[in-house]
Order: structure tokens, then sequence, then C-alpha cells
């Protein structure tokens, strides 16, 4: 029985990781039809906080607003809720944050924008095996993000972000509906930077994927529009 979730029209949510709004601004521009979301995280926020966010909601496209935040639950509460008042269609916190925090999380987002969905980061993509013993967890990284989206799951948050190479076994213990958001893809031949642990673009989607967050390919390529009508392509998707 095939357990993975329908696919998205263009799962592609491309990563806007700068500072500066007016280049942000023109790269949503000339990308926006050819991906099927924008991604904005603390690099951009930090700078520009929600002013900076909402010319992006008018684009016509969701918005991840990449935040991932980790603290007492109250605070965790207060910071959902500012920032789901926006009205993003993604946003996310740290599932290390513990199941207090994570639902303290998800009820003040869903009491201000139901339709908002909030997602956990399980173990960021940069960590390998290696690492995990100097911030005392026991490798490997994938049964730790199995555990970490499993209590995810059971707090009734929408999903997690995870490794391309933990979709496989997410899918598969946790089933079709829980959302599935994958940083480190990367479209054959480009640089891994500092990402650890990545997967092209159609075999994440094929394993089971929702959403593939890429960044670099797109907005450090010489046209960005063309480098996402590329990737759209591999994934046999139709773009303008």
């Amino acid at each position: 029985m095939n357990t993975n979730p329908a696919p998205l029209l263009n799962p592609v949510f491309v990563a806007l990781d700068t500072t500066d709004p007016d280049y942000a601004r023109q790269l949503a521009e000339r990308v926006r039809a050819d991906v099927g979301g924008l991604k904005l995280g603390l690099e951009f926020f930090n700078a520009h906080g929600p002013d900076g966010v909402r010319p992006f909601l008018k684009m016509g496209v969701p918005v991840f607003l990449d935040l991932k935040y980790h603290d007492i639950p109250n605070t965790v509460a207060g910071a959902c809720r500012a920032a789901a008042s926006l009205g993003v269609s993604i946003m996310n916190l740290h599932a290390q944050g513990g199941a207090a925090m994570m639902r303290a999380g998800l009820d003040a987002v869903k009491s201000v924008s139901p339709s908002t969905k909030l997602i956990a980061v399980t173990m960021l993509t940069s960590l390998s095996d290696e690492d995990l013993p100097s911030v005392g967890l026991t490798p490997p990284v994938a049964d730790q993000v199995l555990r970490l989206a499993s209590l995810t799951q059971q707090c009734g948050l929408d999903g997690v972000v995870c490794s391309a190479h933990e979709i496989a076994i997410l899918r598969k213990e946790l089933g079709p509906d829980f959302l599935l958001v994958v940083p480190g893809i990367r479209p054959a031949g480009a640089a891994t930077g500092d990402q650890r642990r990545v997967m092209e673009p159609a075999e994440a989607r094929d394993a089971g994927a929702n959403i593939l967050v890429i960044g670099r390919p797109i907005t450090a390529a010489p046209d960005p529009a063309q480098a996402a009508r590329d990737i759209a392509q591999s994934l046999t998707i139709s773009v303008s």
C-alpha cells in the first residue's frame, strides 16, 4: 500500500536567506511563478521584523516563516501568537523544547490563525552522527529524528522539518498526512554548502517529502527563475 501523500503541484519553497529586503523582494518576484512558496528565516526577520514579511504575503504564494522557536512554553506561546497573526502559511519551533512547549505553541498559533501550519524542527541538517555526543545525544541521527517527530505528532502539530534521509522512515511510521518539510535539497552537481544530509529534488519527492526547501541552487544562480524552472522540470512540474 502506498503510504506517501499526494504530491503538491509544486513542492519547491525557495529560501530567501538574506538581510537585504530589496534583493529578497526582487528574487521573490522573479521566481514566484516557478516555485510553490517562499521561505523567510532568522536573518531576514531579525533585520526587518513583521513589517518586512508583509510584502511577501501579498505575492500570491505561501510563506514559510522559519524562526525555530525554542524557549519556555509561555514565551514560545507569545512568540508563536505574534508570528501567526501575520497570516503566514507555515511556521516552526524546535521539537527539543518538549511536549509542553510544543502544545503551548500550537494552541497559540491556532487561536489567531487556524490555517497556519505549525511544524517542528527535529535535528538540524548541519548535524551528523559524529556531532551528537558533544551535545549529549546518542547517535544515530535517524533515531533522534524519529523520536522527536513521533513526539511532535503526539502533540498535534502538523509536521516536521527533517533531512531527506529520514523521509522514508518518518513516512512509514507517521503516515501519509504528516507534513514533511525537507531542507538540504541540492540538484545534481550543486554544492552542498553547510548542509550535511542532502538529496536531489526528485529523489526526496519520491521518498515522500511534501515540501522541498531550496536556497542557493536557485538564489545564487545566474538566472534564478531559470534555475527554479529547471528544478520544476526535473520534478515533471509544468510551470509558466
